[in-house]
Formats: structure tokens, sequence, C-alpha cells
């Protein structure tokens, strides 16, 4: 019998697809043909209002312009600036679900998703410093490149990579998601399609007064479901979409703390609550 999207079974089972999906041993899949194009050499970024772009980020966002010397392109992307982009790449219906977006983590979750899946790149997030020195392994082929993560329930803490990557390594209460930062794929991508139109229907389910929780409409439990429906589908098979980053931490780090982490920018402080766009 198939599960509820939302029941603590369908859950426990995208867990442990994802479980499977990133211990899997190296070099078992090769690089499909319609992944062997490059992906395009940019760097995307957003922070909402660019006006009020808080020092200790733009430090952060620093980290990744300094690649434009290597022949990458860096663009910054404000609120206005992605909605325009939006409007003008997917049209209004997509503009709408963007609108709808009511915080600006919300708004970049949803912008990494439009912007990848029409010009295709490279996205990382503005509080992230670059520390690695060699980036272009990145776009050597248009394969979805994505962090993996794992959540301890019972210590309330994240599981170190080098823990839970480790073949057949297990525990009741962890559970195994994929973050959507970074994200790197070429355009047209088939899971960041997936994940875009699940983030639109979804937001337009919600109503336009709602306040719908930003990690499961928008975030890592949105990206982790359209990616465990591709792979559970008839004759679905996601492996070769994608490349576990095992070792990310190692190319780049988020930064702690930062000034917007203490107040209603911190999407966790402000989850299914209004913005107020006086405060950030």
């Amino acid at each position: 019998m198939q599960q509820e999207p939302d029941s603590p079974e369908h859950h426990r089972q995208r867990s442990e697809f994802i479980r499977k999906l990133v211990q899997r041993r190296l070099g078992q899949h090769s690089v499909n043909d319609r992944y062997g194009h490059l992906t395009p050499r940019t760097i995307v970024q957003f922070w909402h209002d660019l006006r009020q772009l808080p020092h200790d980020v733009e430090e952060c966002v620093a980290s990744w312009t300094r690649w434009e010397t290597s022949g990458f392109t860096h663009r910054l992307f404000d609120e206005h600036a992605a909605k325009a982009f939006i409007g003008g790449s997917l049209g209004a219906r997509h503009e709408c679900a963007f609108e709808r977006c009511y915080h600006p983590a919300m708004q970049a979750d949803y912008f990494r998703l439009c912007y990848l899946l029409v010009e295709g790149g490279f996205y990382v997030d503005a509080d992230d410093v670059c520390v690695g020195t060699d980036i272009g392994w990145l776009f050597e082929d248009g394969r979805l490149k994505l962090q993996p993560l794992c959540y301890d329930i019972a210590s309330g803490a994240m599981v170190k990579p080098s823990v839970f990557l480790c073949a057949d390594a297990y525990d009741p209460n962890w559970i195994f998601y994929f973050n959507n930062n970074p994200l790197v794929a070429s355009r047209g991508h088939p899971i960041i399609e997936r994940a875009l139109s699940q983030a639109t229907s979804l937001l337009e389910l919600a109503g336009e007064d709602a306040l719908p929780e930003i990690q499961a409409t928008t975030g890592p439990g949105n990206l982790s479901k359209s990616i465990f429906d591709l792979g559970t589908m008839p004759g679905g098979r996601v492996e070769g979409d994608l490349v576990v980053l095992r070792d990310w931490d190692s190319l780049a780090v988020s930064r702690w703390p930062l000034s917007h982490r203490g107040d209603a920018r911190n999407w966790r402080q402000s989850n299914q609550k209004r913005f107020d766009h006086k405060d950030g």
C-alpha cells in the first residue's frame, strides 16, 4: 500500500532510500550521455536586499567572486532581480509562486531551482565561504552535485559525514536527506525540474495567506522528496543523475557566527512567521 507523503513511514522510506544512495560504492555508475556536456561555469548567489548587504556576508560572497579571475562568471541576485528573472524566463505562474515565498531563505530556495532549470550552473548560499583551491571539477559534466546530510534525532545534532557515509553505517535515530546547498547542475536537469514543479504546486496549494513550512516546501525536504519520488517510480533510477559531494566541507564552510543569524533573517527563527523587511 502506498504511504501518505507526510506519514512517518514515508519519511522512514525516504531516509532509507537516501542512505543507500549516498553509501553506495564510488564508481559504480558511468556518466549518462545526456550529462556529457559541461555545466555552465557560473556561480550564482542570492541576498534579498543588496542595499543592506551585511559586511560579514559581503566577505563570504567575496570568497566566490575571486573566481572571476579564473574564468568563472559570478552573479549575485536580490529579490527584485530574482523576481524579474523568474517572470522573464518561466512566466507569471512561477513569478506568483516566488511572491508567495514569505522569507528571504524561502525566496533563495525557490530562486535557485528556477535559475538552475533555465540556465544551469553552481548555486551556493551567500553565507558560505570558499576554502578550496579548485572548483573546476564541479563543472566537468551536467550531473547534479549535492551535499548529503544526516541528523540524529536522539542527540539533536548532525552526524559527521565521515561517520554516516561509511558503508552500512546505520542508526534508527538517523535521518538521511540532501541539502539544497550547494546545487550544481546543467540546465533542464530532471531532478531540479521535479523539485521546482513540486515547490510551485505546494506554494499554490497553500494559498496566498498561508505560511507553509520552509524546509518541506522549498528547501531540503522538497529536494529530498523529489529525488525519492523519481528514484522509486516504476522504471525510475537516479543514481546516474547525481553526484554525492562526500567532502563538501573541504571546499566551503558555512561561517558562524554571522550578524543575520541572530534575528528574523535567520529562517529557523522565522519559519511560518511573517518576515518584516525592516529586519533585514
